[in-house]
């Protein structure tokens, strides 16, 4: 096999609501020297057709169209077909061409039955691995869809890095009202800028998600678990979310850290128990796991009811070696997660954010 077929090849979802500019951005991005070597997979249901030069460009075969249906539903088994044959299919000169993949999804789709598609399909795992989630955000309609369409709110809240784009069109004050809620989302995500479709597609890609071939991740890049903190502690209580019936109001993302190691098999049960009552609930879940029986920590991920194969790390990324996981997560409380923590782990919790005690320290940091 040849050498470059031996690691996962990283799997990037454009995703992002109707008109929101996701194919304007990628006619800019795969013209970039960055993206010579990327497959491009475009799902156009319902949607306008690519533009003339973007067509053009799928005459070499680097540009695949999937226009039965939408990614999220009704044509995921074509997903899973068209990754899996694609390094022979759309061989050149009898050699796998391509080392990066971008899936750009419909403006209504549900992003997560795709991460499941990504995460679990054992035909796709042994070549693929899911890169991150680069969602483009509207700045003209994005605060009132965010309100209206709970697929945008949700593709924003899974997102790896938030897009903006059209910031051109609205004046400081709507643009930086607009990014406050977005970090009410989605705290981690890095927020970008992108002018006239136009943007650095080396701070789109690598998004730190990690590489099992490797096992070396940059698990502060991905978790960045401080985002939530520190949003948390500096959220404005002055009456600004009268809206109370916006989408994104049901959205939560916050982070517990755990500076004692967890028992693997309680922690098991424990995430067991949540995906089987809060699965739909769970919209994505990224930690680093101190567990009590080994000497490396183990990273997990997953997306509603479906988890990754926990990976096990050759050695902590730096002195930190506390537990740290991150829930974006839909109508559940915080008190849910800390209640069954508690219970499943024996960590005694009260009912404050941080408590010190003489067996275990529990912090969580919270942004709803």
């Amino acid at each position: 096999m040849e050498c470059e077929r031996r690691r996962l090849l990283p799997v990037s979802v454009l995703t992002g609501f109707l008109g929101s500019g996701k194919t304007t951005v990628l006619n800019h991005l795969i013209r970039q020297p960055m993206l010579d070597r990327t497959l491009v997979i475009v799902n156009e249901f319902g949607e306008i057709g690519l533009d003339h030069d973007l067509m053009a460009i799928s005459q070499d075969n680097t540009v695949i169209e999937m226009s039965s249906g939408c990614l999220c539903c009704t044509i995921r088994g074509d997903l899973v077909k068209t990754l899996r044959d694609a390094p022979g299919r759309y061989a050149r000169e009898g050699k796998l061409w391509f080392d990066r993949v971008v899936i750009e999804t419909t403006g209504l789709a549900d992003p997560a039955p795709i991460l499941h598609t990504l995460m679990t399909d054992q035909r796709i795992s042994r070549r693929y691995r899911l890169d991150g989630i680069i969602t483009t955000v509207d700045a003209v309609n994005g605060a009132d869809t965010l309100g209206m369409q709970i697929e945008s709110a949700k593709q924003a809240a899974v997102a790896d890095r938030l897009l903006l784009t059209k910031t051109d069109l609205v004046n400081e004050d709507e643009l930086r009202t607009l990014q406050d809620r977005l970090r009410g989302l989605n705290p981690a995500a890095p927020q970008l800028i992108a002018n006239n479709g136009q943007v650095d597609p080396s701070s789109l890609f690598e998004a730190g998600l990690f590489d099992p071939e490797t096992k070396t991740p940059d698990v502060q890049k991905w978790l960045r678990t401080e985002a939530y903190s520190d949003h948390h502690h500096g959220h404005s209580h002055d009456g600004d979310h009268q809206d109370v019936n916006r989408h994104d109001e049901h959205i939560r993302a916050f982070c517990l850290t755990i500076d004692d190691p967890i028992d693997g098999q309680k922690f098991e049960a424990w995430m067991d128990t949540l995906q089987t009552f809060q699965g739909p609930n769970l919209l994505r879940i990224k930690g680093i796991i101190n567990v009590a029986e080994l000497d490396v920590p183990v990273v997990v991920h997953g997306v509603q009811h479906i988890f990754h194969p926990p990976v096990a790390l050759e050695k902590w990324p730096n002195d930190d070696h506390r537990s740290r996981i991150v829930f974006i997560t839909r109508d559940m409380k915080e008190s849910t997660l800390l209640d069954t923590l508690r219970l499943f782990t024996g960590i005694r919790l009260p009912s404050q954010q941080s408590v010190e005690l003489p067996d275990a320290k529990v912090n969580v940091g919270e942004r709803s």
